[in-house]
């Protein structure tokens, strides 16, 4: 099995910064794509929002953040997604995601293993 534990949460004002860290754990998991997903307050669907290869030469971002966040990865089981200037509509629960078949597979929403989530709330 595998174990997607993230940190790095919290509240922010608008225009500042934060930066999340997720570590994959289990025999399972492989060389797979790593990366992030988001659920806002009231939406019952989870948006994505990047993901990384484990050599991090491929890197997809949700139009949203594109600009804004920047993801990356340390490890391979270690993945980072460090986001500036956040909005407001940022305000989310972001879960780590991972996929074996990589970070195109997460873009396209097919995700093997989630995190527990980690809530991000961003004041005006």
């Amino acid at each position: 099995q595998v174990q997607l534990d993230e940190s790095g949460g919290g509240l922010v004002q608008a225009g500042g910064s934060l930066r999340l860290s997720c570590e994959a754990s289990g025999r399972a998991f492989g060389s797979g794509g790593l990366g992030w997903f988001r659920q806002a307050p009231e939406k019952e669907d989870r948006e994505f929002v990047a993901s990384i290869s484990e050599s991090g030469d491929r890197i997809y971002y949700g139009d949203s953040v594109e600009g804004r966040f920047t993801i990356s990865r340390e490890t391979k089981n270690t993945a980072f997604l460090h986001m500036n200037n956040l909005k407001p509509e940022d305000t989310a629960v972001y879960y780590c995601a991972a996929a074996a078949g990589g970070p195109r597979t997460l873009r396209a929403g097919v995700v093997d293993w989630w995190g527990q989530g980690t809530q991000v709330t961003v004041s005006s």
